[in-house]
């Protein structure tokens, strides 16, 4: 479901989703200890959406993709960045070679003993697992009423709000889960930031042209009938930036 949604909407990805909060680079460095002379690898990089929060620590970055067309918008956004082939159970880089392991948006789809054994080895002792989410603000009520039109198709996909990545912690190699949040508004025109948010949902962009299309017409109808929406040029979509970080033991 991963690949065949992202990949068919990779750049409804790109528009649609928000950045990271700039708050995001002081949890990187005290948290995660990431600075000049360290080297992160960004598992699960997607189009590279976190990938200037993670330069601008001044750390040496690395980005391992599985999908083909994410990684295709990853490099043309991205110059310079070194970015690989791979997955979370087979990572493309030696043991002990990392001092931080970042999953920006990524950890809810490969939350196994097996994934974590895979980060563990990459990661030099002492090193850093980071998880980062830009979660959907479901206080708001044409927020609620937008997971509303896409629960239908979840069909059981993997999604942080069901917390079920949780249930690998605490984890063997590990030490205790660190927990903090951020407020992340995400601002542009309707069409950006909610219509290609919703198309960039995996089982929403695997879904038939025809249903994809009466899903769009759901989000419009809902723009047009929120007054804070309705005729606006420019929206806000309200987030939380949830971030986890453990260490290396």
């Amino acid at each position: 479901m991963a690949a065949a949604g992202f990949g068919a909407k990779a750049d409804a990805y790109t528009r649609g989703r928000p950045d990271y909060p700039p708050e995001v680079e002081a949890w990187l460095s005290e948290d995660l200890a990431l600075g000049a002379g360290k080297r992160a690898l960004d598992l699960g990089s997607g189009t590279g959406k976190f990938l200037p929060r993670l330069k601008a620590t001044g750390a040496a970055v690395v980005a391992v993709e599985p999908v083909a067309a994410m990684r295709a918008q990853l490099a043309e956004r991205n110059p310079g960045i070194e970015a690989r082939e791979g997955s979370a159970e087979q990572i493309p880089s030696e043991d002990g070679s990392v001092d931080a392991v970042l999953c920006a948006q990524s950890f809810h789809w490969f939350a196994t003993p097996a994934a974590l054994a895979e980060i563990r080895r990459v990661l030099r002792p002492g090193g850093a697992l980071g998880l980062i989410w830009n979660v959907r603000d479901q206080r708001v009520a044409w927020v609620a009423a937008l997971t509303r039109i896409m629960a239908p198709y979840e069909a059981g996909i993997p999604r942080y709000d069901q917390q079920e990545w949780r249930k690998v912690f605490p984890a063997e190699g590990f030490g205790p889960l660190r927990e903090r949040h951020f407020p992340n508004d995400h601002r542009g025109p309707a069409q950006q930031v909610i219509v290609d948010r919703v198309l960039s949902v995996s089982f929403i962009a695997a879904l038939p042209p025809m249903e994809q299309a009466r899903v769009a017409q759901q989000v419009h109808a809902l723009i047009a009938a929120t007054p804070e929406l309705a005729g606006k040029a420019e929206v806000t979509f309200p987030y939380d930036t949830a971030a986890f970080s453990c260490v290396r033991t």
